[in-house]
């Protein structure tokens, strides 16, 4: 399985791009969203990958995110549901926007999607609703582990850059933005005792209102929307 590929950007075309990895070739295809965020032309790239095997094919799929990439997977899991469905939805909402609307049984909003009719944004809502917190927890980009030098050497050489400090384990770097605040937020609803369905249909709720909201505000909107009526 190819999980990630670190190389260079080669040539881009409508809805795929080749990355020259050490010499080889990899043509991947992307969602729009992910094709907007690549580099230019020869320029450094990293991007996580799912292969997908068939009698007569084989194509490989790339994702800025793990987000991206887990809910790539899980959408290809719905019955009827094939690749290029999956990449109309993810180019359409996003993965973030995925995460919202599914934990909010929003099947109107997959409906938006190119090519996908009310039947199946029913059926992707209700097959992968319960799915939707442990996506939701997931974050950080591919680049977000490798600082633009470290990228460029692992693409001339292979190798990583010797870090500044041997001496000292670097540390990983955290998921940043939206997706740290709403992870942060759906870990302290769930030691709260709130549900993990629950707790993340409240903390996409009060995203998709407050988008620059950070963990604590996300918190106090989330709980403000799952205490009792009445």
């Amino acid at each position: 399985m190819i999980g990630k590929l670190t190389g260079r950007l080669e040539y881009r075309a409508q809805d795929h791009v080749l990355i020259d990895v050490r010499g080889v070739g990899y043509i991947v295809y992307c969602s729009d969203r992910t094709m907007a965020a690549l580099p230019g032309v020869g320029e450094a790239v990293a991007l996580y990958t799912e292969l997908l095997v068939r009698e007569d094919l084989m194509q490989l799929f790339g994702f800025t995110s793990l987000v991206e990439k887990e809910w790539h997977r899980l959408l290809t899991s719905v019955q009827g549901v094939g690749a290029k469905v999956s990449l109309a939805i993810l180019s359409a909402l996003g993965p973030d926007g995925v995460s919202r609307a599914i934990a909010l049984g929003d099947w109107a909003a997959v409906k938006a999607a190119k090519g996908v009719g009310p039947k199946t944004a029913q059926r992707i809502v209700l097959d992968l609703k319960d799915k939707a917190p442990g996506v939701m927890a997931m974050g950080g980009t591919v680049t977000e582990a490798m600082d633009g030098p470290e990228l460029d050497a692992v693409v001339e050489t292979g190798e990583p850059a010797p870090a500044a400090k041997p001496a000292r384990k670097k540390q990983q770097k955290q998921p940043s933005g939206a997706a740290a605040a709403s992870a942060g937020a759906l870990s302290a609803l769930g030691n709260l005792g709130y549900g993990p369905s629950d707790a993340a249909a409240a903390v996409a709720e009060a995203a998709a209102a407050e988008p620059e909201a950070g963990e604590a505000e996300l918190i106090r909107a989330a709980l403000r929307l799952l205490a009792p009526k009445g």
